[in-house]
């Protein structure tokens, strides 16, 4: 393989190893604290901007599509400057940018905003399974479980947090909330700078070359992960944009902090339970086909309740989101060469948040024609059918290297 970068030692003390870890974790938080800060004041800013559910759709889906469409600069960016340094910008930017969001007079600049911050968060995806690989070079699926982990602490956190502690701070304000949260997001930029090993090796991914930035889109692997990808991102963003509205809708607004809380925070026990057991089931079907058909079930029983069944459906349905999710961004380190990771990974988030944004619309779409948000959970259980359909077919257990 052209371009193949070799592999790295390990960190020579414990305190680097957990020091990278830490790195890691924190990246992962970054990627969707200031994305799910969104949907617990979603009722707040429909009321102020006089969105559409159409519009909501469209609001919930941006950063989807732009983690697609910038998931490939960053590949680029990660070719040129290294992996670290694309991490750091993406950071930046989005911190900026979501800081802005409390500032948008009318929907199309709080659009315009939310676009700028989640190209800052698309370009930082590509970036973490390769500096997985390279900062823990023997731990590979672990270092990527870790940044997962990070990851739905982070969309935990803002769910969890928003209503009951930041609204509070910014007396119910949502553009205050919006601004409470960018603060972490400069906080972790600045600790990646001063604590991240400073090799040039290490750092960078420029060995490779800009030649590997570009995906191969002929190879038939790249479509089928970046589907079973879009499937869980599919359901779990729509989710979260569409709950609080089906909930309302139903005479039930005191549950939306409560199921919306249940699908984020169940995600953290099944991100805790890969910690140790991924290898175990890494590279095989039957999970992807298992959760697939269990999160269907958990939509149908969404939708035909608003109680405290709802809840529970929720928690199980994060639950299951975060194996699939846990396992499929394992795989692009653990089925092609080092090289290949950031175009790999680049080119299914590409995909998957392509397929996010199509569901959203539609969601929002069958919402407005058929005046019920439960309409908004048909499309998102119909793209979990991936999980189930394609699994079967795709060669998961064989190392594949992506050409050219």
């Amino acid at each position: 393989m052209n371009g193949r970068t070799p592999a790295l030692p390990s960190l020579p003390s414990a305190w680097g190893r957990v020091r990278v870890g830490v790195l890691l974790w924190l990246a992962g938080i970054a990627l969707r604290l200031t994305i799910l800060a969104v949907p617990p004041v979603i009722s707040l800013i429909q009321s102020d901007l006089r969105l559409s559910g159409t519009e909501i759709g469209i609001l919930s889906g941006l950063p989807m599509v732009l983690f697609g469409c910038a998931a490939l600069p960053g590949a680029l960016l990660i070719a040129r400057f290294g992996a670290l340094s694309t991490l750091v910008l993406g950071l930046l930017v989005a911190a900026i940018a979501s800081g802005l969001r409390g500032a948008a007079p009318n929907v199309s600049a709080l659009y315009a905003t939310t676009i700028v911050m989640s190209a800052g968060i698309a370009v930082m995806q590509p970036a973490l399974p390769p500096l997985a690989r390279q900062w823990l070079p023997q731990h590979v699926s672990f270092a990527t479980a870790v940044f997962t982990n990070g990851l739905l602490v982070g969309e935990t956190l803002a769910v969890m947090l928003t209503i009951p502690v930041v609204l509070p701070l910014v007396d119910g304000s949502w553009r205050g909330a919006f601004a409470v949260w960018s603060i972490p997001m400069f906080l972790i930029a600045f600790v990646t700078m001063w604590l991240a090993p400073k090799s040039r090796k290490l750092a960078s991914g420029a060995s490779a070359g800009p030649r590997l930035w570009w995906p191969n889109w002929r190879n038939k692997q790249i479509w089928q992960l970046g589907f079973l990808l879009g499937s869980v991102n599919s359901v779990y963003f729509c989710s979260n944009a569409f709950l609080p509205g089906y909930l309302t809708e139903a005479g039930r607004p005191d549950l939306v902090a409560g199921a919306l809380t249940a699908l984020n925070l169940g995600q953290l026990p099944a991100s805790f339970v890969l910690l140790a057991t991924s290898r175990r089931i890494e590279r095989r079907a039957w999970p992807f086909i298992l959760c697939g058909t269990a999160m269907v079930a958990c939509l149908g029983g969404i939708v035909t309740t608003a109680s405290l069944s709802t809840v529970m459906f929720s928690g199980v349905l994060g639950f299951l989101g975060a194996v699939v999710l846990t396992l499929s961004f394992a795989l692009p380190p653990l089925l092609c060469a080092p090289a290949d990771v950031a175009r790999m990974t680049a080119a299914m988030l590409t995909i998957s948040y392509s397929e996010g944004l199509i569901v959203s619309v539609l969601s929002g779409a069958a919402w407005d024609i058929a005046g019920s948000a439960r309409a908004a959970f048909l499309p998102i259980a119909v793209s979990a059918l991936p999980l189930v359909l394609l699994s079967p077919s795709i060669r998961l257990r064989r190392t594949a290297p992506v050409p050219g």
